[in-house]
């Protein structure tokens, strides 16, 4: 990813994401059930000179697939794209606001979110980037440093690597809706344990969000319905940022916050997998 002035994407990051998202090739299938399907990017294979030295195990890249036959793509875009609306369908949000337009096509923004005790609450400072193309519609961020938003005591700074969407339509009102994500929550949470809970977190943030389609349209019409500033970027109230004054934000600055009050076993996890990792 770009570092500097280049954090804004260009168009071959959107091309690798659709590659990535649209590919089999390394990844495995960890859950399939009801038209969902998650899948864990497989580590690589670490070189002989290197087994045995202690190393930090990396958070999990995981995608999940959901195949939608009652709300178009461009409804689901829509839905990922109104922060208004966000407020009214995601339990979790804390805070969520845009805080600058980089591009037409490009923001940063803010957003925190509570989570299960004994976790301290998390947040996020991102730059998120959209494209229409090619019959796909394309949302993606990942954490920069702002500034004007450094981590809070109140919170843990956590860490998106690289997280997205890709709307696929299959009809006019039907659709594939693939998220791919690596992020870090930061703490001090055992990274297996990121990467268990990521694999049962992702499918029910995907039928959330895919509630959320069906009522859309209807909410939309009582709110703002002629305002759409990710296709009419004139519409846009934000103030403007030049990117140079952004940069990315990288795990290894971020202070790992004590949360030794969580503890569980890879047992229960596995007793977990049985129970819920159910397969067609």
């Amino acid at each position: 990813m770009a570092s500097g002035s280049a954090v804004v994407p260009d168009d071959s990051v959107f091309s690798d994401f659709r590659r990535q998202c649209q590919s089999k090739e390394n990844w495995v299938s960890k859950y399939r059930h009801g038209g969902m399907e998650v899948w864990v990017e497989v580590a690589p294979v670490p070189a002989a000179q290197d087994r045995g030295k202690n190393h930090v195990s990396k958070v999990h890249k995981i995608k999940c697939k959901m195949t939608i036959n009652d709300v178009s793509a461009a409804t689901m875009y829509d839905v990922l794209h109104d922060g208004a609306y966000r407020k009214k369908w995601d339990p979790t949000v804390l805070e969520s606001y845009d805080i600058a337009r980089i591009t037409d096509n490009a923001d940063v923004g803010y957003y925190s979110w509570i989570c299960p005790k004994p976790l301290k609450n998390r947040d996020v400072v991102t730059l998120r980037a959209w494209q229409v193309k090619d019959n796909a519609y394309m949302i993606i961020n990942y954490s920069v440093k702002h500034p004007k938003y450094p981590p809070r005591k109140d919170l843990v700074r956590a860490i998106s690597i690289l997280t997205g969407y890709l709307l696929e339509p299959t009809g006019p009102d039907s659709c594939t809706f693939t998220y791919l994500s690596q992020a870090d929550p930061k703490g001090s949470l055992p990274k297996w344990v990121v990467n268990k809970a990521s694999q049962y977190l992702a499918p029910k943030v995907l039928k959330c969000v895919h509630k959320a389609g069906q009522q859309y349209p209807e909410w939309k019409k009582h709110n703002s319905p002629d305002k759409k500033p990710w296709y009419h970027p004139e519409q846009s109230t934000l103030p403007s940022m030049e990117a140079s004054e952004l940069a990315i934000q990288r795990g290894e600055s971020l202070e790992n916050v004590d949360e030794s009050g969580v503890r569980e076993s890879r047992e229960n996890e596995e007793a977990e997998d049985s129970r819920t990792g159910q397969r067609d």
